[in-house]
This record gives C-alpha cells, sequence and structure tokens, in this order.
C-alpha cells in the first residue's frame, strides 16, 4: 500500500471518529457512570502481580485498574493531573498487595506519584450490562 494511501486511510478514520454524534464530554460522563454503578464496596487493598493486564483513566481523580481480564478495580487518585495524558502508568505495591493511602498510581518520570486515596473491586460483568444499556438507542420509524 503506497504512503498517501496509508495517510489518506487515517485521515480518514480520524475524521469519522472525531464527527461522533455524541459529545466527548458526555461519553466521558457515561463511562465514569457505568464504572461507578458497577463498582461495589470500599476495600482496603488487592492482590497484584505485575504486570498489569490494562488501564483506563477516567479524567484527573479516577483510573481503572484491570489486573485479569475479568478482574478490575476503581481508584481514587485525587488530583492526578498527568493521569489522562500518561501513555503508561506503574503502581507501587509491598508484598504483592496495593493498599489504600500506602502506594500511589505512577503517571511518568519528573511526575509526582498520585497517592490511592480508595480502592472499590469493579464487577465487570455487571459493567458490561451497564454498558451495553448505555448503548441501547430509540429506534423510531421514518414517516411516510
Amino acid at each position: 500500500m503506497s504512503f498517501k494511501r496509508v495517510m489518506f486511510a487515517g485521515t480518514a478514520a480520524a475524521l469519522l471518529a472525531a464527527c461522533s454524534s455524541v459529545p466527548y464530554a458526555q461519553r466521558e460522563a457515561q463511562r465514569t457512570a457505568a464504572y461507578g454503578a458497577a463498582a461495589g464496596a470500599p476495600v482496603k487493598s488487592f492482590r497484584f502481580f505485575a504486570p498489569l493486564w490494562s488501564w483506563e483513566p477516567l479524567g484527573e481523580d479516577q483510573v481503572v485498574i484491570y489486573t485479569r481480564p475479568r478482574e478490575a478495580w476503581l481508584l481514587d487518585v485525587p488530583g492526578c493531573n498527568q493521569l489522562p495524558f500518561a501513555t503508561a502508568i506503574g503502581l507501587t505495591s509491598n508484598l504483592d498487595q496495593v493498599s489504600v493511602n500506602f502506594d500511589k498510581v505512577l503517571t511518568g518520570q519528573g511526575q509526582f506519584p498520585c497517592t490511592i486515596t480508595r480502592i472499590r473491586p469493579v464487577d465487570v460483568g455487571k459493567l458490561k450490562a451497564v454498558q451495553q444499556e448505555q448503548r441501547k438507542i430509540e429506534a423510531q420509524p421514518r414517516p411516510s
């Protein structure tokens, strides 16, 4: 494939993504609400064996950590300014445990670590159900 075709395809994909019918702030609020609805009661710590399976920032104050495909944790990290812009993150732990008010989320070299103030387990099955409910549309037939 020629360079021009690759560039055209990339530009077209970016433009289509930018033309979503739902505003960015509304999509962010829906994601945060979905994780909040699927999160359980706060816990003091969880077991963590590196590496992270995946992660997803929810603004500057929360991040979701997937330790396994079906195991996720919602971490509150107030004032973590670099979190939405981080390309990779790290977690501190002590004896394979990540604990509240002790461990931190690391967003990059030269950045201040973000202290974890609350940990809540995420019911991934419930999260998927909430996200599916958010995707439903109200279809109406066109007038004749």
